[in-house]
């Protein structure tokens, strides 16, 4: 690496610089199970040294080996090779199964969020169990982000990096829109007049009109849960 280094770095100070600075992101990266933002990695690496730089190398240096340097959740993480992902299939921990309704309740959340129980019915048309909105923020894919400022101040929800990091994306508008949903199939057929995929934006400040959680505790109306038994 300090070859590396010499030659961003004319005098041996500012190359030996670098390099403990490449050992540090590099370690960094290894020990964390989540991605690191560059602005994180920065605060542990000499000053002076730029983080871009140093993160440029450390991709250029990972891209022809059995692990990659990747943009993943707004920050950076080692991931195995694409083409030796089937190596490791068999060892991996089986892949968390959802139903139908969970995925359709994912994607809306994904999409749409800000967006509350209520929301999700009326895009899907039918009740969702209270169920399935546990099962997602179990898996640490959905978070409670506020309270709408409507009758009952029900709970909105939204995505969390654990989304993005588990399924490959940076960012949350890296997400497909309408034109590529329909050229990979997942959309068939006579589309309905005006219908649109909105652009997705995980923003985590609240919207205007969205209050802090607060007490959890607090009742709310029965417009935040459906009623019982009903749901999928």
């Amino acid at each position: 690496m300090s070859v590396a280094a010499n030659e961003d770095f004319e005098d041996d100070d500012g190359a030996e610089a670098f390099a403990r600075a490449l050992r540090i992101v590099e370690a960094l990266l290894f020990a964390s199970a989540a991605p690191l933002s560059a602005e994180v990695l920065a605060h542990s690496i000499p000053a002076g040294i730029d983080i871009t730089r140093v993160i440029e190398r450390l991709v250029a240096l990972y891209e022809p080996r059995g692990v990659n340097l990747r943009p993943l959740a707004g920050g950076w993480a080692f991931r195995t090779a694409p083409d030796l992902g089937y190596l490791l299939a068999a060892e991996a921990e089986p892949p968390r199964k959802l139903s139908r309704a969970a995925l359709e309740v994912l994607s809306i959340i994904a999409y749409h969020q800000p967006v509350t129980r209520a929301e999700i019915e009326e895009i899907r048309g039918v009740a969702t169990a209270k169920g399935t909105l546990d099962i997602l923020l179990e898996a640490g894919w959905v978070r409670l982000r506020g309270r709408r400022r409507s009758p009952g101040r029900p709970v909105t929800y939204g995505t969390t990096p654990g989304f993005l990091d588990h399924f490959g994306l940076d960012r949350i508008d890296d997400l497909p829109g309408l034109d590529e949903l329909k050229g990979s199939g997942f959309i068939d057929g006579q589309l309905p007049k005006g219908l649109t995929v909105p652009v997705p934006d995980d923003d985590p400040s609240l919207r205007g009109d969205e209050d802090p959680l607060g007490d959890l505790f607090t009742p709310l109306d029965d417009g935040d849960a459906a009623p019982h038994g009903a749901g999928e």
